[in-house]
C-alpha cells in the first residue's frame, strides 16, 4: 500500500486525531514552544501534520503505516469532521506531527460504530474540544482540504 497514490485533496480520509499543546499556557496546557511554524497556540484552531516538510516526514514516517500523505506546509487549511459527534471545524497547520509511525494500526471507534485507524493529525486543545472531549485523548475524524 505504500506505493498507492495519495488521496485527492478534496476526498475526505478517515483517521485518528489526538491533541497536543503548543504556544502560551491555555486550558489544560502549560506554556510550550511555537511549533514547527513558530505560531502554534493551544487556544487556536490549529493542527500538526506529519508531512508538513521533508524533515517532518523523516521524523513521523506515515509511509511506515502504509499512508501516502500529500505535503502541506505551514498555514494550509484542513476541514476536519468529528465522526463521533458530527461536528465540523477548520484548522490550519502550525506544527509537525503526530509521530504516525509510533502507532501504526492503532484503531479508535465511536459509540456509533464508526472507526478510524492511524494517527494522521494532531489538533490543538481548542480544535480537539470541538470534535471530542479532551479526556478521550483520541477520536475518529475525517480530514480533507
Amino acid at each position: 500500500m505504500a506505493n498507492a497514490q495519495p488521496p485527492s485533496p478534496a476526498t475526505p480520509m478517515t483517521c485518528e486525531a489526538s491533541w497536543f499543546c503548543c504556544g502560551t499556557a491555555w486550558g489544560p496546557c502549560g506554556g510550550a514552544g511555537g511549533g514547527a511554524c513558530g505560531n502554534c497556540n493551544s487556544g487556536s484552531m490549529q493542527c500538526a501534520w506529519p508531512n508538513a516538510s521533508q524533515a517532518c516526514f523523516d521524523e513521523t514516517r506515515p509511509d511506515e503505516c502504509g499512508q501516502s500523505l500529500l505535503r502541506w506546509g505551514c498555514g494550509h487549511t484542513f476541514y476536519v469532521g468529528g465522526l463521533c459527534n458530527g461536528a465540523n471545524i477548520t484548522v490550519s497547520i502550525a506544527d509537525c506531527g503526530p509521530h504516525t509511525n509510533y502507532w501504526c494500526g492503532e484503531r479508535t471507534c465511536c459509540g456509533n460504530g464508526k472507526c478510524a485507524t492511524d494517527r494522521l493529525i494532531d489538533l490543538t486543545p481548542a480544535a480537539f474540544s470541538h470534535v471530542s472531549s479532551l479526556s478521550n485523548g483520541l477520536t475518529a475524524v475525517s480530514v480533507h482540504s
